[in-house]
């Protein structure tokens, strides 16, 4: 089982790779049942609401880290998949691109150098891709260090996932959280290398 999680400024991420999971789901269902009064023809009949819980075994399969950043998005699948897909995808790539280059994260005190180094890997990134430029914006002013209210979000949907995956109770996020703390917004994707093609 593997986790992993990061802020950069008003926005984080969760990822989840659990391999081959299994994990049991509740199904209730409701049975009416009705209870004659006591008194006569003249009282109603009260009608109870008998709900049933069972189990249902389920599995889910995850993908590696490695194959969700390295997608192909010119499958014309990937390309509808695309418009749905949270922008924080690509500014996590470009993110991750700074790090690997710079070896740190962006920071307020270089924040003119940083902002500049960031909108030249968005272009490179973005065309690496083969998807538009325009799906991150050019102000990267809500990426620099870390918000505590982004990560108490970030790490309270990661700890919430963690314990599902120990206690094998109800589905889990599969596979991306992204949290936009500009919005105010978390989502879920699923992104893995079989997109519909």
């Amino acid at each position: 089982k593997f986790f992993t999680g990061d802020v950069f400024g008003y926005h984080g991420y969760m990822f989840a790779n659990l391999g081959e999971h299994e994990f049991v789901e509740e199904k209730t269902k409701t049975t009416k049942a009705s209870q004659e009064g006591q008194g006569g023809s003249d009282v109603k009949k009260a009608k109870l609401d008998i709900a049933e819980t069972t189990l249902v075994k389920k599995n889910a399969h995850f993908c590696l880290l490695k194959d969700a950043l390295t997608l192909s998005w010119s499958s014309e699948g990937a390309k509808a998949a695309l418009k749905r897909t949270a922008p924080d995808y690509f500014l996590l790539q470009v993110l991750f691109k700074f790090r690997t280059e710079k070896g740190r994260d962006p920071s307020p005190l270089s924040y003119l150098e940083d902002a500049e180094a960031l909108r030249q890997m968005r272009l490179g990134v973005l065309a690496s891709l083969g998807v538009a430029t325009d799906l991150i914006a050019d102000d990267f002013a809500s990426c620099f260090s870390e918000m505590a209210p982004v990560c108490a979000v970030v790490g309270g949907v990661l700890s919430q996932e963690a314990v599902k995956a120990l206690s094998q109770r109800d589905p889990p996020l599969n596979n991306f959280f992204f949290f936009d703390g500009v919005k105010g917004s978390g989502v879920v994707e699923c992104l893995a290398p079989n997109l519909p093609s």
